[in-house]
């Protein structure tokens, strides 16, 4: 029997709601959980992921907007009439492995799993309370790279949104469950191309120019740089062309370099520096080079108006969520100061590339980081063994419980006008 609550709900009304719309679902969304952990697609092809999530919520009786604002793997569900609108992210694209193929081991099944369940929670409400407000459930590809909510903010996804949410998983760690407010550095990543001339290594070397000398140079370069940087920025690459013979003089070789730093700022302020390094290769090298930079992911703007309304409600159903880490991590003591680092360590690891931060420049939104089990020595995502952890059943349950603790934010958002004005008050003046 369907259960009435009035729209001016306690949070031990809604939470009770909400657990009865977790039971209802829970099936459901192992299953697609499931689905997508077990067929790992990546950017801009995560075509299974897309048709099974669009079929679940079409048996459930939502009306879904597949291949959504010109993205083939992108679709959009919403729900609600007049009112503010609550947007909830699903990311579904996956990471290549070391050997062949792909695997979550970001976790971005257990992503999609918390954001349909916020939304199907959400729109749950709103039926039975009968408040004017509308949820949406965008799907978001292309995460890892590519920049698909980029291509979703040029599109006008975000338009009109009040509030954007979504969550990520992190490894375990020893003090609490998750964090409300974490930090993230900004990123690009650009491939690099040093175009020399060909020679007999043995019999002309003179007659080459030797295109690894410069990536070799570069590479220098950067780590001469490093020593100079501050702890926020980070700067990490590979060679991925030496060449093709130890006796031809290399006309080609290629590097792909990653960059981040705390603000968008700092970061174009960085990869200023890094070109001087490239090019400097380059000409002592006497090779030419071809930089091909990526679109830069936003450093994460925290709403912190929305960020204490999640951490309440996780907290009521006994998950001990922070608000945010102090800044300061260079105090200590003997007893804390191992756990402490580690901790911090961790959720400033993730996210190295969370695309969210370009919404959070648009619109108010939050991305909070939630623990799952995960086997000793996994030291965070990007690793097999999580990406092992973030297809247990135990995971599925951590991020089902996120999934409520968004839907009662987005909920309260929706039921309490002066609150959606607090945070868009917030976010102006950031």
């Amino acid at each position: 029997m369907r259960t009435i609550i009035p729209a001016q709900a306690g949070l031990g009304q809604v939470q009770d709601k909400i657990d009865d719309l977790a039971d209802n679902h829970k099936d459901n969304l192992w299953r697609v959980n499931k689905q997508i952990h077990g067929n790992p697609e990546p950017h801009y092809e995560e075509v299974q992921a897309h048709d099974n999530i669009c079929g679940l919520l079409e048996s459930l009786g939502y009306t879904v907007t597949p291949h959504a604002y010109g993205v083939s793997t992108a679709f959009q569900v919403d729900f609600g009439t007049g009112g503010g609108l609550v947007s909830y992210n699903a990311e579904y694209d996956a990471l290549p492995c070391e050997s062949d193929g792909y695997h979550h081991a970001c976790g971005h099944n257990l992503i999609a799993t918390s954001s349909i369940a916020a939304f199907l929670f959400t729109a749950g409400l709103i039926k039975d309370t009968g408040i004017q407000g509308r949820v949406r459930l965008l799907g978001t590809p292309a995460e890892e790279s590519g920049g698909g909510k980029i291509d979703l903010i040029e599109a006008g996804a975000y338009r009109g949104v009040d509030a954007s949410l979504m969550a990520h998983p992190s490894n375990d760690i020893e003090s609490f469950d998750g964090i409300s407010c974490p930090k993230t550095l900004a990123i690009n990543s650009v491939k690099i191309k040093f175009h020399g001339k060909e020679a007999h290594a043995a019999a002309s070397p003179w007659a080459g120019i030797n295109a690894l000398d410069a990536v070799v140079a570069t590479y220098n370069n950067i780590a001469m740089l490093r020593q100079q940087l501050p702890l926020t920025e980070r700067v990490h690459s590979i060679i991925s062309n030496g060449g093709e013979r130890p006796n031809i003089i290399p006309g080609l070789a290629e590097m792909e370099l990653y960059a981040r730093a705390a603000t968008d700022a700092e970061l174009e302020t960085l990869c200023k520096r890094l070109e001087g390094c490239i090019h400097g290769g380059a000409q002592a090298a006497g090779c030419k080079v071809e930089l091909t930079w990526d679109r830069a992911y936003k450093n994460l703007r925290n709403n912190e108006t929305i960020a204490r309304v999640f951490t309440d409600s996780m907290r009521a159903m006994g998950r001990t969520f922070q608000h945010k880490l102090e800044d300061n991590i260079g105090g200590s003591t003997d007893q804390g100061s191992v756990s402490l680092f580690k901790s911090v360590a961790a959720w400033l690891y993730l996210k190295i590339c969370l695309l969210l931060g370009n919404v959070t420049h648009e619109i108010p939104g939050i991305h909070p980081m939630f623990v799952i089990p995960t086997p000793g020595g996994v030291t965070g995502p990007h690793t097999p063994g999580f990406a092992e952890a973030a297809g247990t059943y135990d995971s599925f349950l951590r991020a089902l419980d996120v999934g409520k603790g968004l839907a009662i934010a987005g909920y309260q958002i929706l039921a309490d006008p002066q609150l959606r004005q607090q945070a868009w008050n917030e976010h102006a003046n950031k």
